[in-house]
């Protein structure tokens, strides 16, 4: 039999913009494992360029976790520009609090699904943010994604398609912090 493998067994690390360089494969190679046959998708092919972008941002913010040496899941993202709050078109009347926390990418290596990794990323990546609020974008055509998200205070508040070769993604909003 087995031994029974949980999130709690994990080591949870956090980078930063400076460690980029150091993480950038390791998150490139966790997000193809974890899309599967889907990373083949032509907008998929452009997560390097995404990586890049929020490692870009000097308040990037990254969560990984450890089996021991080995990476199985990570999340990221990167404070909003103030006064840049996309969402808000989507909210009437929009919340008056406005810091915002963008939420922008979570994968979990297949073998460790379901054993609450991904939440478990997601509170230790949101955990102490100065932000008010944390947005993020889920495919439409992953419901049960979706309502992992709506289990750790998210809502879905629209639908947008950011890019011409986008899928359309409904767009999550939860006030921090998370119950």
């Amino acid at each position: 039999m087995e031994p029974t493998v949980n999130a709690a067994s994990l080591n949870i690390r956090h980078f930063g913009h400076d460690d980029l360089a150091d993480i950038r494969q390791t998150i490139i190679d966790l997000y193809d494992a974890a899309a599967g046959p889907d990373r083949d998708d032509e907008f998929k092919k452009k997560f390097p360029w995404f990586v890049d972008h929020w490692g870009g941002h000097p308040e990037f913010s990254c969560m990984i976790a450890f089996d021991g040496d080995k990476a199985v899941g990570f999340a990221y993202g990167a404070p909003g520009s103030p006064g840049h709050e996309w969402w808000r078109d989507y909210l009437d009347p929009a919340p008056e609090k406005s810091r915002t926390f963008s939420y922008s990418e979570l994968a979990v290596s297949p073998t460790w699904r379901k054993k609450g990794v991904a939440e478990r990323l997601t509170r230790a990546l949101m955990e102490g943010r100065e932000e008010d609020l944390a947005v993020l974008l889920v495919d439409v055509t992953h419901p049960r994604v979706q309502a992992l998200y709506e289990t750790w205070g998210f809502r879905k508040i629209g639908e947008r398609q950011p890019f011409p070769d986008s899928p359309v993604y409904a767009v999550m909003l939860a006030e921090l912090p998370l119950p």
